[in-house]
């Protein structure tokens, strides 16, 4: 696996796909500088190794025209202050604007192209276009996990024009060992945490990972497909019916592979989908008409806690409760301590997929799990066992 690291910069000018598809608000001003910051060591390097950066990526989706709130302008500032170097812009991603101003590029300077999602060749992967791209630089590097998983101009139709010359950021190369640690090289024994709402969005994760883990531990929504399917009374939870024999299904298949699955026992019920409803603990087969399962309840997290604090590999995807609503996030607030605790006990642990992000970053616990992944869609196809095309490009 060629990273950053294989190669020296001097004099050379790197292409980066980054990932700046950041939010903005109503003054297009940056809310959330995460993607931004963990761009940074890979522009860094290729600046002190007395190169120059010229960094492309998308913002939103503009679909083939020039939407003004959606230009990577209202960034550039903001990438500015964070790398610590003006950057330059460029009102275009191709075209002659955009390769005067590559081709004008000191050593130390970066560049930023223009939304890449301005042109619909960028999503439909036209080689006319990648080739286009390609010819702002000399070392192509692929930097956006986020990104990984589509096939479009700039993540894996241009690392062609790259033979020998192409490789990872420091971010994407992160990203590829820490979902390798938990789908192959983790110290036993490994567990993955799935929540989230629905049994039907996590099949085929549940299928890959079962040869993977010791133990499974399933939470959130999802927990009352599985409840019902076993014959439990789970009131007005949510529930996908049409799934309820491959719940069973995914029951027969643990227990046959001698993974272990850990479901809740008991859960904080609610009246009403509401943070003012009444509350009651109830064990989750036994929830009364008329109420739903909102969160985890206290024998099922001190369940849940004994589970995780004796992992060495912990994989943490969904929540499992209505984090959103302050009076049932205390299950995912819990989760998140013990995983915290068993990392500083020297456990790995990996947090990834859009809610469980959106939860950890909620309640504070970046810096309190080993590593958190930036790629909602990637880090999923990741977990599904599929190879995506950003990264079999740089390794072609």
């Amino acid at each position: 696996m060629k990273t950053i690291d294989d190669y020296n910069f001097e004099g050379k000018k790197a292409l980066i796909r980054v990932d700046f598809n950041v939010p903005l608000d109503a003054e297009q001003h940056v809310t959330d500088t995460t993607r931004i910051e963990a761009a940074k060591p890979t522009i860094i390097k290729v600046l002190e190794d007395g190169g120059s950066a010229v960094l492309m990526s998308h913002l939103g989706r503009p679909k083939g025209h020039r939407v003004p709130e959606m230009s990577l302008r209202h960034i550039c500032d903001e990438v500015s202050e964070i790398i610590g170097v003006q950057v330059k812009f460029v009102e275009d991603c191709i075209g002659e604007k955009a390769v005067s101003a590559a081709n004008n590029l000191k050593s130390g300077e970066i560049l930023l192209l223009e939304n890449l999602r301005y042109y619909n060749e960028e999503t439909s992967g036209d080689p006319g276009f990648a080739e286009q791209l390609a010819a702002l630089g000399d070392i192509y590097v692929n930097d956006a996990f986020g990104t990984a998983h589509r096939a479009h101009a700039s993540t894996t139709i241009v690392a062609r024009f790259f033979p020998g010359n192409k490789c990872f950021g420091y971010l994407l190369a992160k990203e590829i060992e820490a979902i390798d640690k938990v789908m192959s090289s983790g110290e036993k024994p490994v567990t993955a945490i799935l929540g989230g709402a629905k049994v039907s969005s996590k099949i085929t994760i549940i299928e890959n990972i079962l040869d993977k883990v010791d133990h499974l531990i399933i939470g959130g929504g999802m927990t009352y497909t599985f409840i019902k399917a076993k014959g439990g009374s789970i009131g007005d939870s949510i529930c996908e019916d049409d799934k309820l024999d491959l719940a069973l299904d995914i029951l027969r298949k643990a227990e046959a592979k001698g993974v272990e699955i850990h479901m809740p026992t008991d859960v904080l019920a609610a009246d009403a989908f509401s943070n003012d409803a009444n509350t009651q603990v109830v064990p989750v087969g036994s929830i009364p008409d008329g109420w739903q399962g909102l969160d985890a309840g206290p024998a099922t997290l001190e369940q849940f806690k004994k589970v995780i604090l004796s992992s060495k590999t912990i994989l943490w995807n969904g929540p499992v409760g209505v984090f959103e609503m302050e009076t049932f996030a205390k299950g995912t607030i819990a989760l998140g301590n013990y995983i915290h605790e068993a990392t500083t006990n020297g456990a790995f642990s990996l947090v990834g997929g859009g809610d469980s992000v959106a939860a950890v970053k909620q309640f504070g616990f970046q810096d309190k799990v080993s590593y958190v992944s930036t790629g909602g869609g990637a880090m999923l196809e990741s977990l599904e066992g599929k190879t995506l095309p950003g990264i079999a490009a740089i390794l072609s």
